[in-house]
Formats: structure tokens, C-alpha cells, sequence
């Protein structure tokens, strides 16, 4: 059997000879031909087996195996290979650092650390005795356990599509997401420095200060700076890509400053940027989308490169190898999700969800693999078991989190139709699927209330409606004038396209500018009107004064008044004011189910304000389930003066509104939102104006609010 293996293992030593068969020369070396090589794998091969039920991760690999110096022999993994696969590695670090939120590690803080210890330790353990009974060095064993303590979220899009993501069982994974990776990848730090022999006291000395630092100054210094960038450079879309992409090579390069991994700084620098930049924005769009199409097919391209098949020919314990770590991987994140399961008496369904998001290997154990073979630590065999691994990782992930994960949902995940709108189910809220109409005029200042549209259109699976007006009070509109609509127009719809949310543009002729909008919001069905407001409302106002006056009056849909002073990206609270009588009211549960979503998306802490009034002895009001997880600040004094304290640069006020105030001279939307506005005119607010004649679907909607239940 073993002369069977050799003999093949001779007739495909050298793939090269193949190609001669067939009058090609190999590895080939023209960089266009190379380049279209390249790109035709990244079409072809996720294609095809994604149509065979396959992680597109997987094609890729497969294909770098077949064209790479062990398979075919087409492509040499030379030079230019290993730059674009450094950076896409360091970019597939990067974006598993931006799905990694430090607010859900809070939010169950002592749950997600003992799962994380629980998947860290026990795969650590497992891996460090099966890899040496295999023969494996001690440091060799220990650095393959970390890639079993390690795993990538493959599965987070199956769970946001079930409806899961505030579960408990989600929550507690993602934080001890965070807390196992980041384990990690310090011991392969330590582990790198160990086979290098400069593992000495001088080393921890210097590695434990510095790493603090480090992780101090990244974790607080580029929020800090990215804020300050976007606030100054926010409006052109390219500075910042840019700024994304050079904050991550400076704080890569920095870590290897330090002598730790460059991939431990991509992951903490995706960590330290994802407070500023919304999930559904196009700017995150842009850095997932060049990320995954380009920089991280590169990597996992030349990963396949790597791969020898030929060693199960020559070597038989390289299938040994593969079928040790597979089952050590299953088995390793398995124990922790049903031992941290029950104790925190989750049920089955839970459990397997846990363990069906936790069980992929593809990112950090790709990243610590490929830098242990660079310095040699292990061989051609482990990296075959790596690839072996996660393939069958990647196939079991999606499938156990879909299976288990429909059981998990309680009935969270459903849609309800009623006679007159859709709801849908975001978070813990039954909202309706929002149909936005947004008046444009200049693509510069609307640019925040078009994200504002965006991120509670795409939650809600909804449809972005910009509308532009020509005022017709002129004998003849103007080519020019015509033009200029076409183009405001086309340029909200490549904004919306730019985070695949559904858009259609409208460009209209009316008498007026309010009577338009309103015209247009009950021809094209739109159930929430976004409307830009200076922060004062006189009568001379022949822009956004009168108008808004007469939309918010006759409107019988919800209207969002918006005043954005700074990016609405770089917010840092989202602050509702609440009073006594708040809290059971149909208005304040409508506003907060948009203000979580909104806070959500911005990733955002969210501040209820409970004001009292002053001389007036401040009591404990009871606080609806609903609400129990957020946190309230009391304070005492006249509202406006007690707002205007406690705000600061970078928050977002929520105020409400719904009155039909018909006297002449007056503000309408009150004489005390207009005060703050002028108080404080660096703060960004917004009002939610909703009508006093509500229409029976939002009736019903205010129903299904008060039965949600709020977080875990």
C-alpha cells in the first residue's frame, strides 16, 4: 500500500511537466495574464461552490491549491502574491475587529467572559495534548491550540437573517468572540517570539507596558483622531476610505514596533474604528465590499498556495494529521457552548447556537497558520489539517446556526401584515417596513439626513423615496433647472446604492414646495417623512420655515425633523429626554423603538434623561420592562436649561413633538424645541413630529411596542 502511495506521489511530483503536455510553460510570469488568472478564480470559484452549498472561502482556497507551485503550477507564489495576501490577511483581521462590538460585551459582561475563558482554555488544552501525542514540538502544539482557541463569526449574516441578534445566546457569543481571539493571538505573539529564542525577561518587561500602552492608545486614540477627521473631512467619501485603510497600516506597523504580530493591531484598530462607522453606511459598505471582492480573495488565494495534496501521497499522516484536527476543533467548541450553556440554563437550541457560531475556523486561525509557516514552526502537514479543518468548520457553521437557530427565536423573527402597512420585526420592536421620503436639495447638507433615510431603511428592509421639487412659479422651467434635478437626484441614488438599499427617485413639479412633499408622501405610500430644518422657523422663511410649518401640520404620517451640526457618523450618544407622563405613551414607545434602532446602527450609547421639575421633590417613577436596560439620569431643574447642561459636541438630542399648534406667530414644533436649537447650535437634534389623527396601523403598531420586551 505505502509503494502504491509513492509511485502516484512520482507521476504528479513535478505538475509542471503536465503543462509542457500542453505546449504551456510554467509558473507563468506576464502580469496581465497572472492578474486575469487571478481575478477569474475570484469569480469563478465562489460561483461554483456556492451552487454546490460550499463556503465561497473554500473555493478559493481549492483554486490556489489547483493553479498554486503544488497544484498545476500556473501562478509562482512569489513576491507580489505574498504582498497582496500580507494585505489582505491584515484586511480580513481588520473587518473581524469591525464585527466585534465592545458594547456587547458589556451589555453581558460576566456571562461573555466566562464563555470566552470556557473557549479559550478548553480548546487550548485539547488542541496542546492531541497535537503532542501527534509528535508535534511543545511550542509547535500550543500555537496550532490557539488556532483551535480562536474562531471567525462566519455565521453572524444566518443569525442577523433569523432575527437572532439580541438574543442572549448571540450576545454572550459575541463577547466571548472578542475576549478568545484576542487570547489568541497574544499567545501567538508569545509562542513567534519563544521559536525565535528572544522569549527573555527582557521581552515581558517590554511586551506587557507596551502592549498596554499600545492597546490604550489604539483603543481610545483612533476613535479620538477618526472622530476629529470626519468631522473636518466627512463630506468626500474617499478621504475617507483612505483614512480607514492608512489607519490600519500605521497601527500594524506600530505592533510589529513592539514585536507582536501585525494581525493583532489590524484586529484591535477594526475594533477601536467600528464605533465610528454605522454597519449600514456606505462607507462601511465600501470597506466590506473592497475587502471581501479584492484584498481577502488575494489572501486566501495564496493560503492555497501553500497547500501540498501530493504529502498525502508521500506522507499518509498528513490524512492522520487533518482527521485529528478536525475532530479536536468540533469537540473543543462543542464542550464550551453546552458547558457554558448550562450553567447559564440556556436551552438546546441555544446551546447549538452557540456553538454553531462559534465552531467556524477561517480568519485568525488562517492569519496565526500562514505566520507559523513563515517562520517555520510547523509544516506542509499542518497546513493541509488547517485547510482540511476549515472546510469542514465552514460547512457545519451556517448549517447548525440555521438549524438551531429557527428554534432559538421565540416567535422573534415573524412579520405581521395588517390592512394598511407591513411590520417587521427589528431588534425586540415591531416596526413598520419603512417607506422614507427625503426632500434634497444640495447633496453637501443632505448628506446626514440621506444616511439618517438609509440606516432606518435598509433595518427595516424598506425603500429610500429622495424627492426634489421645481417650484412652479415661472412662465417655463429651465433646461438647467431640469438638469440639476437629474443630478441631485442621480446622486442620492448612488448613495443609497452604495449600501444596497432599495431606492427610488422622485422628481417632481408642484406649486409648492410643502404641498410636494405632502402630495408625494400619499401618491408614493410613504409612511415617514425626513425634512432638514435650520433650528429656528420664522415666517419670512421661504426654504425650510414655512414649509416645514405646513407639512408638519397636515401630515398624517410621522415626520423627522433634523438639525445635524456634525457627521451623524461620528455621534457618540443618543440622548431621550423622558417625563413622568412619557413612558406609557403611544409617542414615546413610536420614538423609541426609532431612536434603538438609530442608536444601534450609529453604535451609539443611548441615555434616557428623566427631568423634574425644580422645587419639586424628584420621584421614582416605575420604569416599563421595556426600558430596563437603558440606562436614565436623573436631573432637576427647568427642562430647557437642564438639556442644555448635560449636552455635549458630540451627542444626538431626541426630542418630540405632536402637537397641531395652529396660532399664529408661534414655533411649530414648540416654543422650547426651538430654544434649545438656538442654545445650542453645535448640538445635532432631531424631532419626531407625529400626527394627532393616527392612522389604525399605527395604532396597531403602538400595540405591538408595548408587548415588546426588551433586551437581554
Amino acid at each position: 500500500m505505502e509503494n502504491l502511495w509513492v509511485n502516484l506521489a512520482s507521476v504528479w511530483h513535478s505538475p509542471t511537466q503536465l503543462l509542457a503536455v500542453f505546449g504551456l510553460s510554467a509558473p507563468i510570469k506576464d502580469p496581465v495574464a497572472v492578474f486575469l488568472i487571478i481575478m477569474a478564480i475570484m469569480l469563478v470559484a465562489p460561483l461554483v461552490f456556492e451552487r454546490l452549498r460550499l463556503p465561497g472561502i473554500v473555493g478559493l482556497i481549492i483554486a490556489g491549491v489547483i493553479v498554486g507551485p503544488n497544484g498545476l503550477g500556473l501562478l509562482a507564489r512569489d513576491s507580489t502574491i505574498i504582498l497582496l495576501g500580507t494585505v489582505g490577511l491584515l484586511f480580513l483581521m481588520f473587518m473581524a475587529g469591525l464585527e466585534t462590538s465592545i458594547d456587547d460585551l458589556k451589555l453581558n459582561a460576566n456571562k461573555a467572559i466566562i464563555f470566552g475563558l470556557a473557549t479559550f482554555v478548553i480548546p487550548m488544552v485539547l488542541g496542546t495534548g492531541a497535537m503532542l501525542l501527534l509528535g508535534y514540538s511543545f511550542l509547535a502544539a500550543i500555537l496550532v491550540a490557539s488556532c483551535f482557541a480562536s474562531h471567525t463569526l462566519l455565521a453572524l449574516p444566518v443569525a442577523t437573517k433569523l432575527g437572532i441578534m439580541r438574543t442572549q445566546a448571540v450576545t454572550v457569543t459575541l463577547g466571548g468572540t472578542l475576549i478568545a481571539n484576542i487570547l489568541a493571538l497574544l499567545v501567538l505573539a508569545v509562542v513567534v517570539k519563544a521559536h525565535q529564542g528572544s522569549l527573555t525577561l527582557n521581552f515581558w518587561l517590554f511586551l506587557i507596558p507596551s502592549l498596554g500602552i499600545y492597546t490604550f492608545a489604539t483603543l481610545w486614540g483612533v476613535p479620538k483622531i477618526g472622530r476629529w477627521f470626519f468631522q473636518k473631512f466627512g463630506h468626500d467619501d474617499g478621504a475617507e476610505f483612505i483614512f480607514v485603510v492608512a489607519t490600519l497600516f500605521i497601527v500594524s506597523y506600530a505592533a510589529q514596533l513592539i514585536e507582536i504580530e501585525p494581525i493583532i493591531g489590524a484586529f484591535l484598530v477594526g475594533i477601536a474604528i467600528s464605533q465610528l462607522i454605522p454597519q449600514l453606511s456606505p462607507l462601511m459598505n465600501r470597506i466590506q465590499f473592497i475587502g471581501n471582492t479584492l484584498f481577502v480573495p488575494f489572501f486566501l488565494i495564496s493560503v492555497g498556495m501553500l497547500v501540498n495534496p501530493w504529502i498525502l501521497f508521500k506522507e499518509p499522516r498528513s490524512m492522520l494529521v487533518s482527521l485529528v484536527m478536525v475532530l479536536v476543533a468540533i469537540i473543543a467548541k462543542f464542550l464550551p457552548a453546552w458547558g457554558s450553556g448550562k450553567l447559564f440554563k440556556f436551552d438546546f437550541a441555544n446551546i447549538m447556537v452557540m456553538f454553531g457560531l462559534s465552531v467556524a475556523q477561517a480568519a485568525s486561525t488562517l492569519a496565526a497558520i500562514t505566520v507559523a509557516f513563515n517562520i517555520k514552526l510547523v509544516d506542509e502537514l499542518t497546513v493541509n489539517g488547517t485547510v482540511a479543518m476549515i472546510l469542514v468548520t465552514c460547512i457545519a457553521s451556517p448549517w447548525i446556526t440555521n438549524r438551531w437557530g429557527t428554534s432559538s427565536n421565540n416567535g422573534t423573527k415573524s412579520s405581521s401584515t395588517n390592512s394598511q402597512q407591513e411590520l417587521v420585526t427589528v431588534g425586540n420592536y415591531k416596526v413598520p417596513r419603512y417607506r422614507i421620503l427625503v426632500p434634497v436639495a444640495n447633496p453637501n447638507t443632505e448628506a446626514n439626513m440621506l444616511e439618517l433615510a438609509m440606516i432606518l431603511a435598509k433595518a427595516t428592509d424598506g425603500t429610500l423615496l429622495p424627492l426634489h421639487i421645481l417650484v412652479d412659479n415661472q412662465p417655463k422651467i429651465s433646461a438647467d433647472a431640469k438638469t440639476q434635478q437629474e443630478q441631485l437626484l442621480a446622486a442620492a441614488e448612488t448613495i443609497a446604492h452604495s449600501t444596497d438599499t432599495n431606492v427610488e427617485a422622485i422628481g417632481r413639479l408642484d406649486d409648492s414646495i410643502e404641498k410636494g412633499i405632502l402630495r408625494t408622501a400619499f401618491e408614493r405610500n410613504a409612511n415617514l417623512i425626513i425634512c432638514g430644518w435650520k433650528g429656528f422657523a420664522t415666517y419670512r422663511d421661504n426654504f425650510f420655515g414655512g414649509a416645514i410649518d405646513n407639512v408638519i401640520r397636515r401630515s398624517t404620517i410621522p415626520v423627522l425633523i433634523t438639525r445635524f451640526t456634525h457627521p451623524i457618523k461620528t455621534t457618540q450618544r443618543v440622548l431621550l429626554p423622558i417625563v413622568e407622563t412619557d413612558l406609557t405613551s403611544v409617542t414615546f414607545l413610536r420614538t423609541l423603538a426609532l431612536t434603538r434602532i438609530l442608536a444601534n446602527e450609529l453604535k451609539a450609547s443611548l441615555l434616557l434623561l428623566q427631568v423634574s421639575p425644580p422645587r419639586k421633590r424628584s420621584k421614582d417613577i416605575e420604569i416599563p420592562e421595556i426600558i430596563l436596560d437603558i440606562p436614565i439620569q436623573r436631573i432637576q431643574g427647568k427642562f430647557t436649561n437642564s438639556i442644555l447642561k448635560i449636552l455635549q459636541p458630540d451627542d444626538l438630542l431626541i426630542l418630540t413633538h405632536n402637537s397641531d399648534s395652529t396660532i399664529p406667530g408661534l414655533p411649530s414644533l414648540g416654543i422650547t424645541t426651538e430654544a434649545i436649537a438656538r442654545n445650542s447650535k453645535e448640538i445635532s437634534l432631531i424631532v419626531f413630529h407625529f400626527p394627532s389623527r393616527i392612522p389604525l396601523a399605527d395604532d396597531n403598531l403602538a400595540t405591538l411596542q408595548t408587548q415588546a420586551v426588551a433586551p437581554s
